[in-house]
């Protein structure tokens, strides 16, 4: 789920990327180091980089109370799983076999009883057949031998594995400003560096968070600070509002079977 903290990562990487554009073992676009990070500059050293030459930019959300934007309905969206276990009926034979992975379900289908193990840490196939041979042997006469189990008698016999699904959907969109300051020891550098990174900014209209979600960006205001307490100071703020979604994910079964009795009980999934 990605917060303000991951739209401040984002942008960060961004402006490194615009300042370093052949990468930070390379020199800056401005001649000079920059330095790039979250949160405000530390006073002394900040004065310190100044002196030596060195930009500081530094991104963070302003206090503003931000903005509720949600305007589509919650919709869950799937992402489909393949079960590591296999489950392989032929006749009236089941042979469990893949490898086992927590999160997968191994089911069995058999004369409209159905019967379902859930893998545990630790499964081999082996044990995932006796498993759920024990399920069926409280109805009926079973066999198992080895990955094997054979039910005597059945007239339709039908496997199954699956594995638990994520699931997520967007259950809030917000948006917030965010500041990027460029604290600068001349004019020059100032104007150099605020205009490589507006330019480059002005290129993104979504940033990719942390948790695969996307972040829109659009531009605010620009401010200029030149402070007569510290004569090397020159800064430039840059503001931009991020708008990005909250996401609520979850994991969710998969259905093995339809309406049918699991384990002696009326389900459906």
């Amino acid at each position: 789920m990605a917060d303000i903290s991951d739209v401040e990562h984002a942008i960060a990487e961004s402006v490194t990327t615009s300042l370093y554009p052949a990468g930070s073992s390379q020199s800056s676009v401005v001649g000079v180091l920059c330095r790039v990070y979250r949160g405000w500059p530390n006073a002394a050293t900040l004065n310190s980089d100044l002196s030596a030459g060195v930009v500081n930019v530094t991104i963070t959300s302003d206090n503003d109370a931000g903005r509720i934007t949600t305007r589509y309905l919650p919709k869950w969206q799937y992402t489909p799983v393949q079960p590591g276990t296999t489950a392989t009926a032929t006749g009236t034979t089941i042979t469990i076999g893949g490898t086992p992975t927590v999160g997968d379900a191994v089911g069995a289908l058999i004369d409209r009883a159905a019967y379902v193990y859930r893998i545990q840490s630790g499964d081999a196939a082996g044990l995932i057949a006796g498993n759920l041979a024990g399920l069926i042997q409280a109805d009926r006469v079973v066999s198992v031998r080895g990955t094997t189990i054979t039910i005597p008698g059945a007239g339709s016999v039908i496997a199954r594995a699956v594995a638990d699904c994520p699931s997520s959907y967007e259950s809030r969109r917000q948006e917030k400003d965010v500041r990027v300051a460029c604290w600068c020891p001349s004019p020059t550098v100032r104007d150099t560096v605020a205009a490589a990174v507006d330019a480059a900014m002005n290129q993104v209209s979504f940033l990719v968070l942390a948790d695969s979600t996307y972040a829109r960006i659009t531009y605010k205001n620009t401010a200029s600070y030149d402070q007569a307490q510290n004569a090397l100071l020159y800064r430039r703020d840059l503001v931009y509002v991020a708008e990005y979604p909250t996401v609520t994910v979850l994991t969710q079964p998969s259905m093995i079977f339809g309406a049918a009795s699991i384990n002696g009980n009326i389900t459906y999934g």
